[in-house]
């Protein structure tokens, strides 16, 4: 198909290719790709567009993976088993299916309307301080690189390329198949209650290392935060999900509708952001339930925006979030979106954010007709003040030249491109912003 234009969620990436494909398995992925090589055509696969970079944008061929869905094998372990599903699978799709056979994925971010390949590609991560990112979960997979060789990776097989591909940023090549680490199914007890900023970061690392899953929401300009405490429990736990009346009062009117509208009028009259955060604050009421874990990780966010976010070592949050709160009054923003904050335990994964150290997320987000460049700098400044890294998925400004300090495994990672992608089929600007 020729002739089409392509925009990501946000409305902030987009793109005209000269050929859009849907190849139905490795095979036809690896000729298209052949056949773009031996053309000097780019090429980048696509998946939900919920990547708020322009890291799939392309004016070559466009190769969307929704035909490659579902799962492929799975291969029963001591606690759970390792599934092999195709790249293209939404993650919704992923973790009902999963649920079906009795399985839980290890760990979740707070969406699940991405592929499974995108999502793990551009570094998605949930909460949990013994927790790592999706890519920690990868156990292998099938990529089809520049010279249309489709090529199993693993630990044990090709693990150069496996250690550089499980979070790869569509650099390396097309995926086509992940091998995850499933855990037997659980179900997670849910609380949510609003708290004072200062009482919980005050008592930060007991209530982080003494739960699961934990995570705050600050709205800007006060101190009160909803934090969400979520404990795993056995698969066989008696499911009490959120009621239909209080879930769609919760989750879909005030979340989404009110949200949403509020954000719309704020757009045009920037005052009233404080006054409508202290009553969003207000109206915020504790609430327990207990559900698959896929279902309490995941929310629905229909609300359009662009969000920006850094991973930073834990010690540093408290003094990030207190510069942000000065930031608010003296650079006068005017700021509707919570900062979301967040968790991760160190990992190994070459470009992972959390990297060798253990990680606290902060990210900051703006309705997509509002302009968030000014505000998304100064908060970036703060971030990379205490060697923040930001998310691969997300707006930032940073390029190669800052980032490789950052990454003790970023050079390992550009010579595996080196080798496996010498002629750039895979590239675009952006990759060459951040990997040179």
């Amino acid at each position: 198909m020729t002739g089409t234009t392509w925009s990501n969620w946000a409305d902030c990436a987009h793109a005209a290719p000269q050929v859009v494909a849907h190849p139905a398995n490795a095979e036809e992925v690896a000729g298209l790709i052949k056949q773009a090589a031996t053309a000097g055509t780019p090429v980048k696969a696509v998946g939900a567009g919920h990547s708020f970079t322009p890291v799939a944008v392309t004016a070559g061929m466009q190769i969307h993976l929704d035909r490659l869905t579902g799962i492929s094998a799975v291969v029963p372990t001591a606690d759970g088993a390792h599934v092999t599903a195709y790249a293209g699978t939404r993650l919704e799709r992923l973790n009902e299916l999963l649920w079906s056979l009795g399985l839980s994925m290890i760990n979740l971010g707070d969406i699940d309307v991405q592929t499974l390949a995108g999502a793990i590609a551009t570094g998605t991560h949930g909460t949990g301080a013994a927790f790592g990112g999706l890519a920690t979960q990868v156990v292998g997979l099938e990529i089809v690189t520049a010279a249309g060789e489709v090529v199993a990776c693993s630990a044990e097989q090709n693990p150069t390329l496996f250690e550089a591909a499980r979070l790869g940023l569509g650099a390396l090549g097309v995926i086509t198949t992940m091998t995850i680490d499933c855990r037997n199914a659980y179900v997670m007890h849910a609380e949510e209650r609003p708290e004072p900023l200062d009482a919980v970061l005050s008592d930060l690392d007991r209530i982080r290392t003494s739960v699961d899953h934990f995570e705050f929401y600050w709205w800007p300009h006060t101190h009160r935060v909803l934090t969400k405490r979520n404990t795993r429990l056995p698969g066989s736990t008696p499911l009490r999900p959120v009621g239909r009346i209080r879930g769609y009062i919760d989750d879909e009117l005030l979340s989404n509708t009110v949200f949403g509208g509020i954000n719309a009028v704020s757009t045009r009259v920037p005052a009233i952001i404080p006054r409508a955060n202290a009553l969003a604050a207000r109206l915020l009421s504790p609430r327990e339930f207990t559900d698959a874990a896929h279902r309490v990780f995941a929310s629905s966010r229909r609300v359009r925006f662009r969000e920006m976010e850094y991973a930073i070592p834990v010690a540093e949050l408290p003094g990030v979030l207190e510069r942000m709160d000065r930031l608010l009054t003296e650079g006068g923003h005017r700021i509707g979106f919570p900062v979301e904050v967040r968790f991760a335990a160190a990992d190994d994964v070459w470009l992972s954010t959390a990297h060798g150290r253990d990680t606290a997320y902060v990210a900051v987000h703006m309705y997509w007709k509002q302009d968030h460049r000014r505000y998304f700098r100064a908060v970036e400044d703060i971030a990379r003040s205490v060697d923040g890294r930001p998310h691969w998925g997300k707006l930032h400004g940073r390029t190669a030249a800052d980032l490789r300090p950052a990454y003790p495994r970023f050079d390992d990672f550009v010579a595996v491109r080196d080798e496996v992608d010498p002629d750039r089929v895979f590239g675009n600007d952006h990759l060459t912003r951040v990997l040179g």
